[in-house]
């Protein structure tokens, strides 16, 4: 259980410290190299962990991946909260290393409303996850795709960094986003902290119905075996 906790707490750790820092290092503005850079750093991160803690403990760093897990029944409510602890952990601990290699004053990548509309800013971030969460489940149901499993999650999570970060600088992952803005809330900017929880509940909404519907639409069991 330890050594999950640990994959899991770096692993988040590491995304919010790369992911985020590449925001903030390079400005990611709207139509320059530095939006798609950190598009791409969100996603290498996955790949590099999905290969380096993957076969410890799944690779989950994110809160509503576990909570499609759970859902789906791939794992108990004893792992999710161990996994739920270390992901918001590392969250935290990766925003204050951020923090203090760079300071406060760039908002360490913390989400913000898009066109200050929570309806839409909510909607955005549930449709994200779901594709996140759905490509998840679905290249993970077969064992024969172990081996491609941490590409396709790492391309797929950078497909919705490219889309989404125009919108609300993308979190699909509510420990990403309670990282930073926790951290900006006690260097005593408390914006990001007041709508922080539209990044937790939308990305665990959209995880939700996305396990839902991969239930419904998956294939059984007989199927699944056959698959090469």
């Amino acid at each position: 259980m330890l050594r999950k906790f640990i994959a899991e707490f770096i692993g988040t750790a590491t995304l919010v410290l790369f992911g985020c820092g590449t925001a903030v290092v390079t400005g990611c503005e709207v139509g320059e190299v530095s939006y798609l850079l950190t598009a791409l750093a969100f996603g290498l991160v996955i790949v590099a962990m999905a290969y380096s803690i993957g076969n410890v403990s799944g690779c989950h760093i994110n809160p509503a991946v576990s909570l499609a897990m759970l859902i789906s029944k791939r794992m108990n409510v004893k792992d999710f909260l161990l996994y739920l602890g270390a992901q918001v952990s590392g969250g935290i601990v990766g925003a204050v290393l951020l923090s203090i290699l760079v300071g406060n004053d760039g908002g360490l990548g913390a989400n913000g409303l898009y066109d200050d509309n929570i309806v839409k800013s909510l909607l955005v971030e549930m449709i994200l996850t779901f594709v996140f969460v759905i490509a998840i489940l679905g290249v993970t149901n077969y064992t024969s795709n172990a081996s491609v499993a941490g590409l396709v999650i790492g391309l797929t999570l950078t497909l919705v960094h490219i889309f989404g970060i125009f919108f609300t600088g993308t979190s699909v992952n509510p420990a990403r986003s309670f990282g930073p803005a926790l951290v900006q809330a006690l260097a005593g900017n408390t914006d990001a902290l007041k709508v922080v929880w539209v990044f937790i509940a939308a990305p665990l909404l959209g995880a939700a119905l996305a396990a839902a519907v991969y239930m419904t639409i998956a294939p059984d069991k007989k199927i699944k075996h056959k698959a090469k």
